[in-house]
């Protein structure tokens, strides 16, 4: 009997146990888990680089997403700090004219690179010496780079040209004298050397005439010196001797980069004497005489 309640006693000490728990190791009093095995441990490694890697292609996403945008900003911030310093000396109302039609004679550029394929970025501005843009080339060849040139200057005309036409119909000087400097602008890129647009027409018209464009810079130089020609002098210089050298290297890349047509010869020699022409007569018509400078128009 007793063995009986002794067995009974411990058949009900036994249901105690929650049959979920294994039974401690033995040497560990404590019961503490197995350490993880090395598969684990990598597993969970791989685990943790491949969150890190997930959330640094989400990162990299949104800095391509707004990259956009930070163009476009650079553009407005270089616009404004050049329509800030134009506007010490000719007033904010010229200030910002002028700005606009140096942007929209870049845009030229930028049309006609795209139209060749090739990615170009918005205008960027630098007070007192113009504006720019970036592109990895300007064509596969010298006609496509002279298109791509005289964009700027053939856009720049016609917004110049509609200021002038703004000036007639409202009598106003300050139109007229605003036309003015966009014609002089367009005109002044004209010049055949390089990197100015006229530089670019000559590649497919008379790259010879690059060195005529760099020795009329070098008498306008001594006559009116200033900043902005003495930097086209030294970049000019430069482009124009490597593009020489590279032009008389006599390889097939360069003789196909140089080869143009007479007939395209020809139509762009016509565009190029043209806007000349236009530019001059532009200038003349909306000449304004006034002393004091553009602040009080």
């Amino acid at each position: 009997m007793p063995a009986t309640i002794n067995r009974t006693m411990e058949n009900r000490h036994s249901l105690t146990v929650p049959p979920s728990l294994p039974p401690a190791p033995q040497g560990d009093p404590f019961g503490a888990p197995p350490k993880p095995s090395a598969r684990s441990r990598a597993r969970e490694r791989a685990g943790a680089a491949g969150a890190a890697l997930i959330a640094l292609l989400a990162k990299g996403k949104a800095i391509l997403l707004f990259l956009p945008k930070i163009k476009v900003l650079s553009t407005s911030v270089t616009a404004l700090v050049s329509v800030a310093a134009y506007s010490l000396f000719f007033g904010w109302w010229f200030a910002v004219g002028f700005v606009l039609l140096l942007f929209i004679h870049e845009m030229g550029h930028v049309i006609a690179l795209r139209r060749e394929g090739i990615p170009a970025s918005a205008p960027m501005f630098i007070p007192f010496v113009g504006a720019f843009i970036s592109a990895k080339s300007l064509g596969d060849n010298a006609l496509a780079e002279a298109r791509v040139g005289l964009a700027g200057p053939i856009l720049g005309s016609l917004a110049a040209a509609a200021v002038a036409l703004g000036g007639v119909l409202l009598n106003s000087p300050f139109l007229q004298a605003l036309a003015y400097t966009g014609f002089l602008l367009n005109l002044f890129n004209l010049l055949p050397v390089v990197p100015l647009d006229g530089g670019r027409a000559m590649a497919a018209m008379a790259p010879w005439m690059w060195f005529v464009g760099f020795a009329a810079l070098i008498v306008l130089f001594f006559l009116a010196p200033n900043g902005i020609l003495l930097i086209i002098l030294l970049f000019g210089g430069l482009e124009t001797w490597r593009r020489w050298k590279q032009r008389k290297s006599r390889t097939l890349e360069s003789a196909a980069y140089y080869r143009v047509s007479p007939r395209n010869r020809l139509i762009v020699a016509a565009v190029y004497l043209g806007l000349i022409g236009t530019l001059v007569l532009g200038m003349e018509a909306t000449y304004v005489q006034h002393a004091v400078g553009f602040k009080n128009f």
